[in-house]
C-alpha cells in the first residue's frame, strides 16, 4: 500500500504518512468543461439493465470496496498506537505494543494491496463484458437502422458514439463508480473516527470545508469558459488540418501553401494562448488547495499540541487524527470533479442510446414471401416519394420495365434518377403508389430475397479493407477462383489486378485507397458481374474510367445485360443509346420517354442534352 502521491505533498511533509487506501491513477480533467446529460436519472437506471448478469460479480467488488476502505480507516487508528508505543515516558518505549502494531500494519498493507487487484479485477472484467455487450448491440443496431438515419448523420458523429461514448461508459463503470463509493465510505468513516478520536480537533479540521468549495467553485467557473474555448480552436485545428491534407495536391497546385501555412499559424498562436490560461488556472487548484490543507493541517497541530500539553490526548491520538483528516479532505477535493466526469461520462450514454431508440427499418410483413428465381419484370405504378414529408423528390411515377430490358435514367444532378433505384431496392419505402417485381409489390417479398436479385454499382464505389479477392466475393461468398477470373476478365479488371505484387491476393486499404478512382470501379462492376444478379443497377458505373475502357465496359455489360432487365443512370448519352427506354427526369416527373431515335426526333429536353454534349465533345 503506497502513500499518497507527490500531488497532495505540501508543508506537511512530516512523520504523519498521508494514506491514500482506496487511491488510484485517474484521468480526472479537473476544469474541463462539462456535457451534462439531459435525463440523469433516466439513464444511470437504464444503465443499470445492462448489470444484470454482473450483479454478483458488482456485490463482490462492493464487498472489495468495505474491506478495502476499512482497511484504509484502520491505518491511521494503527499507526497512532505505534506512536504511543514510541513516546517516551521516563525513557520506556513499549516494545511489545510496538512490535504487535508494525506485525498488524504489515498484515493489513498486505491484505490490502490483495483485495485492490481483486477488487480492480473484478471491476475491470464487469466493466468490460457491459462494455463488449453494449457495444454488440449499438453495432447490431446501426444494421438494423434504415439508410435514412445515415443521411441524417455524419459518420464522424456515429463513429464518436461507437467508440468515445462507449469508453467514457466504461468509465463510469470501472473507474468513477468506484471513486464515489470509495470516497463516500472513506469521508463518513473518517469523519466518525475523527469525532470518535477527538470533536475538538474535528471542529479545527472543518473550518477549511467551506475554503475548498469556494476555491473548486471560483475556479471551476473561469476554467470551463477557457475549456470549452480551448475545444473549439482544437477543432478549428483539426478541421483545417484534415482541410490541408485532403486537398494537398490543390494546395500545391494553387501555389497557396504560404497561405495554408499564414492560417495554420493563426489557428495554431489562438489555440495556444487560450490553452496556456485554461491550464494555467486549472494548475492553481492542487496548489491552492495544498494552502487550505496545509492550514488544516496546522489548526488540527495547533489545537493538538495545546491539549497534549494538559494531557487531555495523546501524540498517538494527533497523528491519528492528521491521517484521517486527510483522508477526509482528499475524497472531498475530488469528489466535484468525479461527479463533472461522471456527469460527462453519462451524457455519452444518453448519446448512445438515442441511436438504440431509432425506429429500425421496417420489419418483413408476417407474410411476406422470398423472392425465387426473379425474372425482372419491373413496374413503378404513381409513385411518389419525399425524404422529407413537406418536400417531394418524385412525382407520381409510372413506367414498366419488362423482363430483359435495359432502362436509361438522365437528366440534371438532384431531378430524382437514384430516388428510383433507391425505391426500387427499397432502401427507401415509397410514400404513394407501389412498386412492383414479377406482380408482386415489392413490400411482400422479405427484404433479403429483394435484395439478392439486385447487383449494383454506384457512383461512389466503397471497398473493403481485406484483399481483392474478398472484395469480389462480397455478394457472392462461395463464388470459386475460376468465377472470380472470369468476372474480372469480363469488367477489363483482371489485366491490372494481374500486375499487382500479389494478384487477387493484394490487400486494399480502406475504401481502396491504394488504388485509382477508375481501378476501384472496375472492381466494383467485376463484384456486380460475379454476382449473376436477375436486375443490374448502374449508377455512373462508368464515369471514372477512360474512353478505351469504357468502351470495353460497355461490350462487357452488353453480355451482362442479356436476359436480364437492367438500370443505367448516365451523364454521358453517349453509353445508353442502346437502351430500350430512355426516360428523363427533372423536377421529378418524367418529362420524355423513348428510345434513342424517337427521343432525337421529338427534339426535346433529351435532343437538346444530347447534341450539347456532342458538341462539346466536338469542340473539345
Amino acid at each position: 500500500m503506497a502513500e499518497s502521491s507527490g500531488r497532495n505533498k505540501g508543508a506537511d511533509n512530516s512523520y504523519t504518512p498521508v494514506i491514500n487506501m482506496s487511491g488510484r491513477p485517474g484521468g480526472n480533467r479537473r476544469g474541463m468543461p462539462v456535457i451534462k446529460p439531459k435525463n440523469f436519472k433516466a439513464t444511470v437506471l437504464r444503465m443499470w439493465e445492462y448489470f444484470a448478469g454482473e450483479r454478483k460479480l458488482l456485490m463482490a467488488a462492493f464487498m472489495f470496496i468495505l474491506l478495502n476502505s476499512f482497511l484504509g480507516l484502520l491505518v491511521p487508528f494503527l499507526i497512532g498506537r505505534s506512536v504511543d508505543a514510541m513516546e517516551a515516558r521516563g525513557g520506556l518505549v513499549d516494545f511489545n505494543l510496538l512490535t504487535k502494531m508494525i506485525s498488524i500494519l504489515a498484515i493489513v498493507y498486505l491484505s490490502d494491496a490483495i483485495v485492490v487487484f481483486l477488487q480492480e479485477w473484478t471491476m475491470a472484467g464487469v466493466a468490460q463484458r457491459i462494455v463488449m455487450s453494449l457495444r454488440r448491440t449499438l453495432f447490431s443496431k446501426l444494421q438494423s437502422l434504415p439508410v435514412s438515419f445515415f443521411d441524417r448523420h455524419t459518420h464522424g458523429e456515429i463513429m464518436s458514439r461507437l467508440s468515445n461514448d462507449i469508453e467514457n461508459i466504461s468509465t463510469i463503470i470501472s473507474q468513477i463508480t468506484t471513486q464515489l463509493m470509495t470516497g463516500s465510505i472513506i469521508i463518513s468513516g473518517s469523519f466518525v473516527m475523527m469525532v470518535i478520536l477527538s470533536p475538538m480537533l474535528t471542529l479545527a479540521s472543518v473550518i477549511t470545508i467551506p475554503m475548498v468549495f469556494l476555491l473548486t467553485k471560483t475556479i471551476a467557473k473561469r476554467t470551463n469558459v477557457l475549456f470549452k474555448s480551448q475545444q473549439a480552436e482544437l477543432g478549428r485545428l483539426n478541421g483545417h488540418i484534415e482541410e490541408t491534407i485532403s486537398g494537398i495536391q490543390i494546395i500545391k497546385a494553387f501555389n497557396h501553401e504560404e497561405k495554408a501555412m499564414e492560417e495554420f499559424d493563426a489557428v495554431n498562436d489562438r489555440l495556444c494562448e487560450v490553452g496556456l490560461k485554461a491550464n494555467m488556472w486549472s494548475g492553481f487548484i492542487m496548489p491552492m488547495m495544498n494552502v487550505i490543507n496545509n492550514i488544516g493541517f496546522a489548526a488540527v497541530a495547533g489545537v493538538g499540541g495545546v491539549l497534549a500539553v494538559n494531557d487531555l490526548i495523546t501524540i498517538g491520538i494527533i497523528a491519528s487524527f492528521l491521517s484521517y483528516s486527510r483522508q477526509f479532505a482528499r475524497p472531498l477535493n475530488e469528489m466535484a470533479n468525479i461527479f463533472n466526469n461522471l456527469q460527462s461520462a453519462v451524457a455519452g450514454a444518453e448519446r448512445v442510446f438515442e441511436i438504440l431508440d431509432q425506429e429500425e427499418e421496417p420489419k418483413d410483413a408476417e407474410d411476406a414471401i422470398e423472392l425465387k428465381n426473379p425474372r425482372g419484370n419491373v413496374i413503378f405504378d404513381n409513385v411518389s416519394f419525399g425524404y422529407r414529408n413537406d418536400l417531394k423528390v418524385l412525382k407520381n411515377i409510372s413506367f414498366e420495365a419488362h423482363a430483359g430490358s435495359t432502362i436509361a435514367l438522365v437528366g440534371p444532378t438532384g431531378a430524382g434518377k437514384t430516388t428510383i433505384v433507391n425505391l426500387l431496392t427499397r432502401f427507401y419505402d415509397v410514400t404513394e403508389g407501389s412498386i412492383l417485381i414479377d406482380g408482386l409489390d415489392i413490400r411482400e417479398y422479405t427484404r433479403d430475397s429483394l435484395r439478392r436479385c439486385f447487383g449494383i454499382v454506384l457512383q461512389d464505389t466503397y471497398l473493403f479493407t481485406g484483399t481483392i479477392k474478398e472484395n469480389l466475393k462480397y455478394g457472392s461468398p462461395d463464388a470459386k477462383d475460376e468465377d472470380i477470373i472470369a468476372a474480372s476478365i469480363m469488367a477489363n479488371a483482371h489485366p491490372f489486378i494481374r500486375r499487382l505484387p500479389k494478384g487477387y491476393d493484394t490487400v486494399l486499404t480502406e475504401s481502396g485507397g491504394n488504388l485509382s478512382q477508375g481501378q476501384r470501379q472496375l472492381l466494383a462492376i467485376a463484384r456486380a458481374i460475379l454476382k449473376n444478379p436477375s436486375i443490374l443497377i448502374l449508377d455512373e458505373a462508368t464515369s471514372s474510367v477512360d474512353t478505351r475502357t469504357e468502351l470495353h465496359i460497355q461490350e462487357a455489360m452488353l453480355k451482362l445485360m442479356e436476359g436480364r432487365t437492367s438500370f443505367i443512370i448516365a451523364h454521358r448519352l453517349s453509353t445508353i443509346r442502346d437502351a430500350d427506354i430512355i426516360m428523363v427526369i427533372d423536377g421529378g416527373e418524367i418529362v420524355e420517354k423513348g428510345d434513342h431515335e424517337s427521343l432525337l426526333k421529338y427534339k426535346g429536353v433529351y435532343h437538346n442534352l444530347y447534341f450539347s454534349q456532342f458538341t462539346n465533345s466536338t469542340e473539345n
